[in-house]
């Protein structure tokens, strides 16, 4: 580190550091990198671990959204992951907003501020996105999507994606504050004060499942989660769901119609990305009702937009964990709201992250959220032990 650079003896920073690389589409090879130095409001991350997203594993094998180079990030030396948590070690240039040693989680997006968009708030979709690997002066940054991510042992962050963690909150718990954070930012841009007013949430994965958690600790009345997994279905009745529908036993859309005597639901949070989601959620309204899109489908089904026309029915679409949700859902996992950790299932060694891959693809003993850690902080647990 430069002498700009503030570092503290506890926390021992060295220059190399171990880091997963993507190669070819589905293929990752650890390799050694050096460890990457904050500028201006940065300050560097021990990473202590790491949850796998669906949309790391989309990044893995098919590319996008990770933009590098301003290309598909195959073989260009890029290191995704990015939901992730450590312990703050150096601080660049200038920053007094946090302490060495002090445990944070993250947010992805740090945006240009400089733009139109991020001016506006909307970090998440600042018009410099992808346009800076590897030169991060211009401000901006997407870690595991633009800039180097989270599968590796140290990483970078701008001062505004921090997000602080409690002691009560144990480390795989903290990585789920992203996903948290991009429930509750959908909550935020559809209304943001639900209490009282009909949610349904679609597909119970992990955005789905602390949708519902989320909406319910807003107010939320009822809280309905529909999907195909009976196991799924019943966390998110722990999480804090009325009513569960399994969509293979039961029309959802006439459910949901039951369920709220006849007048449809306010709000759809849709995490399924089926074929025909967009169609259903818009059949569950009530007409002026609102869709969230939270989830990438895999194919382009036709949409009948006469119907959102007729119905008055309202479309957001949300990427990440925009308008600084993060804070929010840490709050609500800092006081118990909801008990986040009920859809963390697997954990594993960092070193071992080809198989956790596996298990979060193939969901391998039916898993949901899995978890990677550091060696680091296994020995620092099992000390603490």
């Amino acid at each position: 580190m430069s002498a700009a650079v503030k570092t503290n003896a506890d926390y021992p920073v060295p220059e190399t550091m171990k880091a997963w690389v993507l190669k070819d589409p589905g293929e990752l090879e650890l390799v050694d990198k050096p460890v990457p130095e904050p500028k201006k409001a940065e300050v560097l991350v021990r990473i202590d671990a790491v949850a796998i997203c669906a949309t790391d594993l989309e990044i893995i094998y098919h590319g996008l959204p990770a933009i590098i180079e301003g290309g598909e990030p195959f073989n260009k030396n890029f290191t995704p992951g990015h939901e992730y948590m450590g312990t703050v070690v150096a601080l660049g240039p200038g920053v007094d907003e946090y302490e060495i040693g002090e445990r944070v989680t993250v947010e992805i997006h740090a945006g240009c501020g400089q733009c139109k968009r991020c001016r506006e708030g909307m970090y998440t979709a600042c018009h410099n996105y992808g346009k800076n690997y590897g030169d991060v002066d211009k401000g901006h940054r997407a870690n595991g999507f633009t800039t180097d991510g989270g599968f590796c042992e140290y990483q970078v962050n701008n001062i505004n994606t921090l997000v602080h963690v409690d002691d009560s909150m144990s480390d795989e718990e903290a990585t789920l504050v992203v996903t948290a954070g991009t429930a509750m930012y959908g909550l935020t841009e559809v209304g943001g004060l639900v209490a009282g007013e009909s949610v349904v949430v679609t597909g119970p994965g992990p955005i789905g499942l602390l949708g519902v958690a989320v909406a319910k600790a807003l107010g939320a009345q009822p809280v309905i989660l529909t999907g195909t997994r009976d196991n799924r279905l019943e966390i998110g009745r722990k999480l804090g769901a009325d009513h569960v529908i399994n969509v293979r036993n039961e029309n959802a859309v006439e459910k949901v119609h039951e369920l709220t005597g006849g007048k449809g639901a306010d709000y759809v949070v849709e995490c399924s990305g089926a074929p025909n989601s967009l169609n259903e959620a818009a059949q569950m309204l009530n007409r002026g009702g609102k869709i969230c899109l939270a989830a990438f489908p895999s194919t382009s089904p036709e949409v009948d937009v006469a119907y959102l026309v007729r119905n008055n029915i309202y479309l957001y679409g949300i990427r990440g964990e925009g308008k600084t949700a993060t804070h929010r859902a840490e709050a609500f996992m800092r006081q118990k709201r909801f008990d986040a950790s009920l859809i963390h299932t697997h954990t594993f060694d960092m070193s071992d992250l080809i198989e956790a891959i596996r298990y979060a693809k193939d969901r391998v003993d039916d898993a949901i959220k899995v978890v990677v850690r550091n060696e680091h902080a296994v020995a620092r647990r099992e000390a603490a032990e």
